[in-house]
């Protein structure tokens, strides 16, 4: 267990720096950032940290092989080439998914085909048999990434993607992804016992994300890893490293972490996420109209993902809306940071607010912004026209 290996970690595009350090607190050697992602590398205790703890990653990929190609017979023998019978049992069902950035082969399907025919057949030379293929639900995924002329194949550690953290039991349109606003709350430097406030909470993830942070609360303590079923799975090192973070957990008391929110709907699905995450009592929530909303404390942090607009009736809306959001930030909110992720970039200007900062996110494909609001009385207004 305690050879080198090297991973590949997703994330949400712009939460690459976030996610870098993260894994250096972990323990990460060889650290590098590319967009979309960061490599590293590390024994599989390490692998089992991040899976557990990481709160940005989408997934950790265990890098098991890399080589040039100009063809897709050449990536059939790469994949071939590997001893996929020795890392898991050919009754585990499998899923080959295939990335690419300037490939010039016609069709990532046909090699996504061409790779799941090599794990087969590798498992039929050795043991006279083949895994199963299940597209929705597989035990083992091979991710297979090209570049021009480089071919890397990997195996997933994770299974579901890792924002899949388990406390998601009421749904709400166009929820935010659980790693998502894990990053946006570390880059708003947010740090617990500071007052937090979401006051568009929808299903609470911000809310959740906080409390969890706040009391040390590992983000992958409640689902199943697909290491667990890797041939090289060490379950007495596993159960340490659960039981140490089980342990490391803070009592679960009242916080200073608000949310509210103007649909009724919105305000039972976020206590039932909090409540399925063990978190009941722990956050406030309330219905309340965010342009009404008081600040819960002199000072703090706001946080909060409005709808975005992409009906052109929608858009209309929440022009009328962001003035009033304006407001209410600089009447209520003055000794206050808040941050706005939207994918309209019309909303500093609409709501007559000058952000600090403007850092670029991608929720998902969609382009989007951070925008950082210092609310201190008079000096971020931009001044009325005459």
């Amino acid at each position: 267990m305690s050879k080198k290996h090297h991973f590949f970690a997703p994330c949400p595009r712009g939460l690459e720096a976030v996610l870098a350090d993260e894994l250096t607190a972990l323990g990460a050697a060889d650290i590098k950032p590319i967009d979309g992602g960061v490599g590293f590398a590390g024994d599989f205790a390490l692998c089992y940290r991040a899976n557990l703890w990481s709160r940005t990653a989408a997934r950790i990929l265990w890098k098991v092989a890399e080589g040039p190609y100009k063809s897709e017979d050449d990536i059939y023998r790469l994949a071939l080439a590997q001893d996929w019978p020795k890392w898991f049992d050919v009754t585990r069902t499998l899923r080959v998914d295939t990335t690419a950035i300037k490939c010039p082969l016609k069709s990532l399907d046909f090699i996504t085909l061409r790779v799941k025919d090599a794990v087969c057949d590798k498992f039929r030379a050795e043991t006279n048999d083949r895994p199963s293929i299940d597209t929705r639900e597989p035990d083992m995924r091979v991710t297979v990434f090209l570049t021009a002329d480089r071919a890397t194949l990997y195996l997933d550690t994770s299974g579901e993607a890792l924002y899949k953290r388990g406390y998601r039991h009421a749904a709400v349109e166009a929820p935010l992804r659980e790693n998502l606003a894990a990053g946006i709350l570390k880059l708003t430097g947010w740090v617990p016992g500071t007052p937090l406030l979401d006051p568009m909470c929808g299903g609470g993830t911000f809310l959740v994300e906080a409390a969890q942070m706040a009391l040390n609360i590992a983000p992958g303590s409640d689902r199943w890893f697909a290491f667990e079923k890797f041939k090289n799975f060490d379950p007495d090192l596993w159960g340490v490293l659960y039981k140490e973070a089980e342990a490391g957990e803070k009592p679960r008391t009242a916080l200073p972490i608000y949310g509210s929110d103007v649909d009724s709907k919105s305000v039972r699905a976020a206590r039932a996420n909090l409540e399925a995450a063990g978190l009941e009592g722990v956050v406030t929530v309330s219905r309340a109209d965010m342009r009404e909303v008081a600040a819960p404390a002199p000072e703090g942090v706001m946080v909060m993902n409005p709808p975005y607009g992409e009906r052109l009736s929608d858009q209309e809306e929440l022009a009328a809306l962001y003035p009033e959001m304006g407001k209410a930030l600089k009447q209520r909110f003055a000794g206050w940071n808040a941050y706005i992720l939207t994918a309209d970039l019309r909303l500093p200007k609409i709501m007559r607010l000058t952000p600090s900062r403007r850092t670029p996110l991608y929720n998902g494909a969609l382009e989007c912004r951070l925008f950082e609001f210092k609310m201190v009385a008079g000096s971020n207004r931009k001044p009325e026209k005459a």
